[in-house]
């Protein structure tokens, strides 16, 4: 059976990173705000983003359906083409989550 996953926040993030180093919380903050800016700006110019030893981000298209259904209703919809963003995890990241669930 797995262990019940926890989340770490933004907030415990920049907790954590304030106590390493002796930078100010706002400043921490700034600076992931703008991380995450700057992440968002390059997918929507549908540029991949590259971190090297964590993953890849990027958006791919999903080709569109004229039989979707709709869970609420059992209704019958078309779903046009549209972006979703995917995340590929890194040669070192997938180390670390291998044996994670062996526990």
């Amino acid at each position: 059976m797995y262990n019940v996953q926890q989340k770490l926040t933004k907030a415990e993030i920049i907790e954590h990173i304030f106590e390493e180093l002796d930078i100010n919380r706002k400043d921490i903050h700034q600076v992931i705000d703008r991380f995450f800016e700057e992440l968002k700006d390059a997918l929507s110019e549908d540029k991949i983003v590259e971190l090297r030893g964590f993953g890849t981000f990027e958006i791919r298209t999903r080709k569109g359906r004229e039989k979707a259904r709709n869970p609420k209703t059992g209704e019958t919809v078309p779903v046009k083409p549209h972006g979703v963003a995917v995340f590929r995890p890194g040669r070192e990241l997938k180390k670390i989550a291998w044996p994670l669930r062996e526990k």
